[in-house]
């Protein structure tokens, strides 16, 4: 929805996940819709991977990005007696190194932007502990940690970073997730993507730092 969103306002979209059919599906609403996008695929959570693929990329990007929005991540619900520290490191390779890989190879094409900004969608669970959730709480603090210091290093370079705080959204992600989730409660994807363009589309010498978006 993201990707849409920005691809109906002109921009030139990259579209990056593991999975070639789930990207390859959304440049081609992309495309019908007038707009122009680039399928990526590779592996946030691996170092090389993003390291390889961005070369494409800012081949197609000129080596200018204007806008970064790290959204991959993963969600588990479980007590801290049933997280052994391979389910912990996998809930941190996704929502937490994924960003500092992919937000690193970005950082040179977003100072050439001139306008540069990187949107982090975080969670209500990178503000607030939940039961049950230890671990995706505490990727979700540190992911909030590397964007609020980010945002102060790159300040100088002209570069905005914004944190977005979801409510429960109604995604793929709760599929399969134990627990009792009422999804007609929870945002729409499009609400979110509708955020996310006016953090971006703020004017420029005004710092979006957090925007929450709670669930109804």
């Amino acid at each position: 929805a993201i990707a849409l969103r920005f691809a109906r306002e002109g921009a030139r979209v990259v579209v990056a996940a593991r999975t070639a059919t789930e990207i390859d599906k959304v440049v081609a609403e992309i495309e019908r819709a007038g707009g122009t996008g680039m399928a990526a695929q590779f592996d946030v959570r691996e170092e090389q991977a993003v390291a390889a693929g961005m070369w494409r990329v800012m081949e197609f990007l000129d080596d200018t990005i204007d806008v970064l929005v790290n959204n991959a991540g993963v969600f588990h619900v479980a007590p801290l007696e049933e997280v052994d520290y391979e389910r912990w490191r996998w809930m941190f390779l996704a929502n937490v190194d994924g960003p500092f890989f992919v937000t690193k190879e970005c950082l040179e094409a977003l100072k050439a932007s001139g306008r540069g900004h990187v949107i982090n969608i975080n969670s209500v669970a990178g503000k607030r502990g939940f039961a049950g959730n230890v671990a995706y709480c505490a990727s979700k603090y540190a992911l909030r940690g590397f964007s609020d210091a980010l945002r102060e290093e790159l300040k100088p370079a002209g570069i905005r970073v914004t944190s977005v705080y979801p409510g429960p959204t109604d995604t793929t992600i709760f599929e399969g997730v134990k627990g009792d989730w009422d999804r007609s409660k929870m945002n729409k994807v499009e609400d979110v993507a509708e955020v996310v363009w006016q953090a971006w589309s703020s004017p420029r010498d005004v710092n979006v730092d957090d925007l929450d978006v709670p669930a109804r």
